[in-house]
């Protein structure tokens, strides 16, 4: 099998590539690696990220990191396979790229630190920090505001299509979906409305049945 995703199931930006090859219809080799082994930090995974960060992506001879990157090569290179998650306009791609950089730049910060101190750090037996919290999910509510008002404008983040850039939040919004950060997305109609949405794609729930098998 030339694909392969080395990672953990737990792993955001290892849950974010699978989404993607998933909706892409594409078979892959998913190798565990052990976090808390360290195996992520030493050969041969370092290898495949010199930043000792999963996931590390395969296909055939090519050798990739940054998941976020992956996804575009993924797309670009599978373009004949199952959701296209890009367009092909210059103008459509051009919204595109400003709703991916919203998500990495405006929504990820606050979403990706809730996630640390709400799920994370319980699964590994750490405290929560509240005062993180308390500033974070602020942080993300402002963000959420934005979201609310194109959303309301358009079915999805980019436009009327699903695309990378809906994609690209999934593990963050799976993870808070479960915890009472959840009341933030639910009071917003347009943002509660997508969430469901893009939560119950087929693709993504193979990700999550991934986690329980």
């Amino acid at each position: 099998m030339a694909i392969k995703v080395h990672g953990s199931l737990f792993s955001t930006a290892t849950m974010r590539v699978l989404a993607c090859l998933n909706e892409k219809g594409l078979d892959y080799e998913f190798v565990p690696i052990d976090m808390k082994a360290g195996e992520h930090k030493k050969e041969p995974f370092i290898s495949l990220n010199p930043f000792g960060q999963v996931p590390g992506f395969e296909d055939g001879d090519l050798k990739l990191f940054e998941s976020r990157a992956i996804n575009q090569y993924i797309t670009s290179t599978y373009t004949d396979k199952g959701t296209p998650l890009v367009f092909h306009d210059p103008k459509e791609m051009a919204v595109l790229f400003v709703g991916m950089q919203v998500e990495s730049l405006q929504y990820n910060p606050p979403a990706g630190k809730l996630t640390l101190e709400l799920t994370i750090k319980p699964m590994l037996g750490m405290a929560t920090d509240e005062a993180v919290v308390e500033e974070k999910e602020a942080e993300l509510a402002k963000v959420l505001d934005v979201y609310e008002s194109r959303l309301g404008q358009s079915k999805y983040v980019s436009g009327d299509s699903f695309t990378l850039a809906d994609l690209h939040h999934l593990p963050t919004l799976s993870y808070l979906m479960g915890t009472r950060v959840k009341s933030v997305f639910d009071s917003r109609p347009h943002v509660r409305a997508w969430c469901a949405n893009i939560l119950a794609r087929p693709a993504w729930q193979k990700v999550i049945a991934m986690q329980h098998n």
